[in-house]
């Protein structure tokens, strides 16, 4: 299990503050106030819909931006992708595991060990340049490496686990 009792609380909070209509409890989340653009399912313990957990953009961003400046292959130039870390949301949904199974909105599907959120700081970016990512441009939700910060991240093997368009997580 992935140990945060104290985080979890502060996090969910957080999500209560940013305003959701229902508060956390250690096994509930807060339930989406606007459209879901994530669902987490798998081995999880803190759930809002069932056996899954549900996030509007709003709740994902509670959870702490981050900035990753990079080059990819897949955009011109040194670009800036904003999101939560992986290792928050992790934490959040209480999730135990050693794979998360990333899949887009084609039902393209990539396997990502979870030491990567821990190891190498992987983001779900929803933000492209400060605008948010919409179907057109990669998003909702675009797995994101910091590739220029090692040279290790710049491989095939990390840029064949950034799936873009991604909207579900499944931790096994």
């Amino acid at each position: 299990m992935i140990p945060a009792p104290k985080s979890l609380r502060l996090i969910a909070a957080a999500c209560f503050l940013a305003g959701t209509t229902q508060a956390a409890s250690a096994d509930q989340l807060p339930i989406p106030a606007g459209e879901i653009i994530l669902t987490v399912s798998g081995n999880i313990e803190n759930t809002n819909a069932g056996d899954t957990a549900q996030f509007d953009r709003e709740m994902l961003d509670a959870l702490g931006l981050v900035d990753i400046t990079t080059a990819t292959p897949w955009y011109d130039g040194v670009v800036t992708f904003s999101g939560v870390p992986v290792a928050n949301l992790l934490e959040l949904v209480a999730a135990e595991g050693e794979t998360i199974t990333a899949l887009a909105l084609n039902d393209y599907e990539v396997k990502i060990p979870v030491s990567d959120a821990w190891d190498t700081g992987v983001i779900l970016a929803t933000r492209l340049n400060g605008e948010e990512m919409t179907v057109r441009n990669k998003g909702p939700i675009f797995v994101i490496y910091p590739y220029d910060s090692d040279d290790d991240l710049k491989s095939q093997t990390y840029y064949a686990r950034s799936a873009w368009q991604v909207n579900r997580l499944i931790i096994r």
